[in-house]
């Protein structure tokens, strides 16, 4: 039987909540494999689900936290084997200083390490020298690269959102998506990169699906958005998908009928399936056959009301 994928196993229910996700790609055992770092956070519960993926696409859970408070904080700090293909897997996390502000991960103060074959194959967060001295391995020769991020945030009028477009950069970017959809004028929306208002949609019920590309520290970025929930769905609930690809955008098509295949191109990337399947086709249509040639974030943000 399969186990649960990251995203299933950092939600009990079909309720949005706020989550970060994060594919690497990760060498064990000499060959490449999917390692994903899942954080969730609703009402009730605060959780970390760690799992590596075999070669027939079967994931295995190396490890799932919950992250409440007192009596449960001895699980904050610790470590599981797993066994990938007969290959031994250590996971290795201490979050016992994580600090949180309002996303599911954290800012600071953590590390979460993946260990193979006596090498930190993956190690994420900021506390690398308690992660080496504690697992007592080498730094990999090839370290793993951050394919897909997606995160679901909610909020009413502004969406919050950090992440990087180049794995040379230290510190991330912060993202913010500003609308005007409940005012009395006509629905405007904004997206902000690092405080500057990178993208401005007038006329938005007219142009609730779109794209754009702009630089972001000599790094040209394309941005694709879906709003179409937010405008159209009943109760003035629902997702609006962005999706934000590093590098430069394929040249227009020479046909005469270039501006009907855009319109295609950016249906195809930008819609989300409608049994809320958050980045199961659009993913694959975004960041190519199998989604790690290139790196895409994928922000999916929820209007509450």
């Amino acid at each position: 039987m399969e186990e649960p994928s990251a995203e299933e196993a950092t939600s009990n229910s079909k309720t949005p909540q706020s989550s970060v996700i994060s594919t690497y790609r990760a060498k064990i055992g000499g060959l490449s494999r999917n390692v994903t770092v899942a954080w969730g956070k609703s009402q009730t519960s605060h959780t970390l689900c760690v799992t590596v993926d075999k070669p027939n696409n079967v994931c295995t859970v190396a490890c799932k936290v919950d992250l409440k408070p007192w009596p449960f904080w001895g699980k904050l700090k610790g470590s599981k084997s797993v066994d990938v293909d007969s290959r031994r897997v250590d996971i290795f996390w201490n979050l016992r200083a994580a600090k949180f502000s309002e996303s599911a991960e954290p800012s600071e103060g953590y590390f979460i390490a993946v260990v193979a074959d006596a090498e930190v194959v993956l190690l994420v967060g900021d506390l690398t020298k308690k992660a080496y001295r504690k697992t007592k391995s080498r730094r990999a020769a090839e370290h793993a690269a951050l394919v897909i991020k997606k995160e679901t945030v909610l909020g009413k009028k502004c969406f919050n959102a950090r992440t990087k477009f180049d794995e040379k950069e230290k510190e991330e970017h912060d993202i913010v998506v500003v609308h005007s959809i409940s005012g009395q004028k006509d629905p405007e929306m904004w997206i902000s990169i690092d405080g500057t208002v990178s993208i401005h949609v007038a006329n938005l019920k007219w142009k609730f699906r779109g794209n754009g590309t702009v630089w972001v520290e000599k790094v040209p970025v394309q941005v694709l958005w879906d709003v179409h929930d937010w405008l159209f769905k009943g109760h003035g609930v629902g997702q609006a998908t962005f999706i934000f690809k590093p590098g430069v955008p394929p040249p227009p098509p020479p046909a005469a009928d270039a501006a009907a295949e855009e319109d295609e191109a950016i249906s195809t990337q930008c819609v989300d399936d409608d049994d809320g399947d958050s980045g199961g086709n659009s993913l694959r249509s975004s960041c190519g056959g199998d989604g790690f040639h290139e790196f895409c974030f994928f922000l999916y943000a929820w209007k509450t009301e």
